[in-house]
């Protein structure tokens, strides 16, 4: 049953029309978001899709992936901890619109989707996009999609709790097809950067090792950067020059990873501007290493994976996300794509480790209306 037959079937009515965001891979540049730093994310081909309509005083949460749950809010009890679980996420973004002072009403909503999730892929920022993008078209409002992401961040901020930076969401709604999105987190700019896999394929690896974030880890790398970047004198660790001047060992091991990560980003971006993407795949091995060792977020199946997929023939690999779980990103010529694939399912099964599982990841479009209006003057 497709997503506006399984609407029909749960609200008695059809939506006002169904919205698609997906999901994202960071090509290289974790965990310089929130640093003010740049990132280069490309948005995936899965994600999550919403359909919605109008109705008025009561925000009602249904998701296939949950069938027996319903979460119903009056708008009027609609805030931060009002809320727990898969549906504080769609139901942030409400309140999120709300609060910036939009006249969003309320919302019959089913969600769907194909994007795994704690795999690493941005699920959560995925349904925050669809939602934001929805209600954004469903009530006629208009917000560009920049301020869509910032909006989406708040909600997951403010209303989950989970103190992210802009990157997830603004790769799901700004990324387009065939391209990389390099954000400047410090001014806010996005530039496109064409992604020729011409002969390559990227792998995305979900170790299967489900991260949990929200419980304190990301939260103290966050405020190990901000203390760092207080003990060098600058806003963020972007505007820092150099990191030797840090007594603190720990703090001084997060700093360095920040300052080379955005290095990578800009000779990641070079190589790409001018068709070589294979070359990166060194950078991706550092940037592995980078948060193995200095930013300490990486986790043994991560670990695993990104050394048998280079001793295989990957061109390069590394763990992205957030960390302590998730999955890994492998750059492999397609000839040696089956080798790779065999190389790391073969060291899982001598691990005794839940068998991985392998996606094809392609530069895809941002968030979208996927259906039109059905029953638009509801």
């Amino acid at each position: 049953m497709n997503l506006v037959a399984a609407f029909a079937e749960s609200y008695d009515r059809p939506p006002d029309g169904v919205w698609q965001a997906p999901g994202r891979v960071s090509l290289i540049g974790e965990h310089t978001d929130y640093n003010d730093g740049l990132v280069l994310p490309f948005a995936l081909a899965q994600g999550v899709s919403v359909a919605i309509a109008r109705r008025d005083g009561m925000l009602e949460l249904r998701s296939r992936q949950v069938p027996d749950t319903v979460v119903m809010v009056p708008l009027h009890d609609l805030k931060p901890g009002s809320v727990a679980g898969w549906a504080a996420y769609p139901a942030g973004v409400l309140w999120s619109l709300r609060q910036a002072g939009y006249p969003v009403g309320g919302a019959s909503v089913l969600l769907d989707g194909d994007l795994p999730w704690g795999a690493g892929l941005s699920s959560s920022a995925a349904v925050e996009c669809a939602m934001a993008i929805a209600l954004r078209d469903l009530y006629g409002l208009s917000i560009d999609r920049t301020e869509l992401a910032v909006l989406a961040q708040r909600a997951e901020n403010e209303f989950v709790g989970m103190p992210c930076g802009i990157l997830d969401q603004s790769a799901s709604l700004l990324c387009t097809a065939g391209h990389a999105l390099l954000l400047d987190c410090h001014s806010g700019t996005s530039t496109q950067i064409p992604l020729d896999l011409t002969g390559l394929t990227v792998f995305v690896i979900d170790t299967k090792a489900a991260h949990q974030l929200v419980d304190g880890e990301y939260a103290t790398r966050r405020a190990e950067c901000e203390r760092a970047a207080a003990l060098l004198g600058v806003p963020s660790l972007r505007a820092a020059g150099g990191v030797d001047s840090l007594t603190d060992p720990v703090l001084r091991r997060r700093a360095a990873h920040v300052v080379g990560e955005n290095d990578r980003v800009d000779a990641a971006v070079r190589l790409l501007r001018v068709g070589r993407t294979a070359e990166i795949g060194p950078l991706l091995t550092t940037a592995h290493a980078s948060l193995r060792d200095r930013f300490e977020v990486s986790w043994p199946e991560a670990d695993v994976t990104v050394e048998v997929a280079v001793r295989a023939g990957a061109l390069g690999a590394r763990m992205f996300g957030g960390g302590f779980g998730g999955s890994v990103l492998a750059l492999v010529r397609k000839n040696r794509a089956p080798t790779v694939r065999h190389a790391v399912s073969g060291a899982y099964r001598d691990q005794g480790w839940t068998p991985p599982t392998f996606l094809r990841a392609t530069a895809s479009a941002g968030a979208r209306q996927v259906s039109p209006a059905l029953n638009p003057t509801a």
